[in-house]
């Protein structure tokens, strides 16, 4: 692989990590632009997820350093609270990585899959912006009481499941667990920051996973790709991390929407014809 294929992919990644817009579609299409092959070697992959990783924890740095100051606490507060709700939220992805993993693998070497996913993406994203639902929200609030964090259990375990069906490729993880939570009535300013927080453990247990188990023994990548699409993918997720939780909160997504939903005819047609 070359510096250049490996810091446009970095690139990809980094945007798409956090945008609405699937990373792992958009880095299908970009191998099928360059001509890289999308399934074998998987250390430029993991690399790439540690680098958007990193620029979540400088991103969330001081809200992470705070949880876990309340943890250390030993006693059931707000930061312990917020702590089992992500862990909560991560008992379904678990559950397809360990019964379903073989059958997600799959689906990467299925570009159409890419395509559709992308406009259950965009149908997802219209849905959580749409005017009627937030109304509706906004009568639900005023009905129930305001729940700890701003994320009841039933909540998290819901954008949970949101994000293990967002395994599949093309259907964004952030754009996925975003719009769960707003379909949920998680208000806006809550709901970024739990769906970027919750990825961190599942992303760092599968590339602990992948490097105990010699995934890694056989990479032909070298060094200064892996070095290059690192740096790419970590400053544009700082900057792309940034940008989404603004735009949650100003219920900017239809947008999103609507690229989803070219891009992933695009690729229909590309497939078909």
């Amino acid at each position: 692989m070359e510096i250049f294929e490996a810091l446009i992919l970095g690139l990809l990644q980094g945007l798409t990590e956090f945008l609405p817009v699937s990373s792992s579609g958009h880095i299908a299409i970009g191998k099928e632009m360059l001509g890289i092959e999308s399934s074998g070697d998987l250390m430029l992959e993991v690399v790439l997820h540690c680098a958007t990783v990193l620029a979540t924890i400088v991103v969330f740095r001081k809200q992470i350093w705070d949880l876990l100051c309340q943890l250390f606490r030993f006693k059931y507060n707000d930061g312990t609270d917020y702590i089992l709700k992500i862990g909560v939220s991560m008992i379904p992805v678990f559950v397809v990585g360990v019964f379903f993993k073989d059958a997600v693998t799959a689906l990467f070497s299925s570009f159409i899959v890419v395509g559709i996913a992308l406009m259950v993406t965009a149908l997802l994203l219209f849905l959580s912006d749409s005017g009627l639902l937030a109304a509706r929200r906004a009568n639900c609030d005023t009905a129930k009481p305001e729940p700890r964090n701003g994320i009841s259990w039933w909540q998290a375990i819901c954008i949970g499941i949101g994000q293990a069906v967002a395994v599949i490729p093309g259907l964004s993880r952030s754009g996925t667990t975003i719009s769960t939570g707003l379909l949920c009535g998680v208000k806006r300013q809550d709901v970024a920051q739990f769906s970027f927080l919750m990825v961190l453990v599942p992303i760092l247990g599968e590339a602990f996973l992948d490097l105990v188990g010699g995934q890694f023994s056989s990479s032909s990548i070298g060094v200064a790709p892996l070095l290059a699409g690192f740096a790419s993918a970590f400053v544009s997720g700082l900057f792309a991390c940034k940008a989404m939780i603004a735009l949650v909160k100003r219920a900017k997504l239809k947008w999103f929407a609507a690229y989803c939903a070219v891009v992933g005819l695009g690729v229909i047609f590309y497939c078909c014809f």
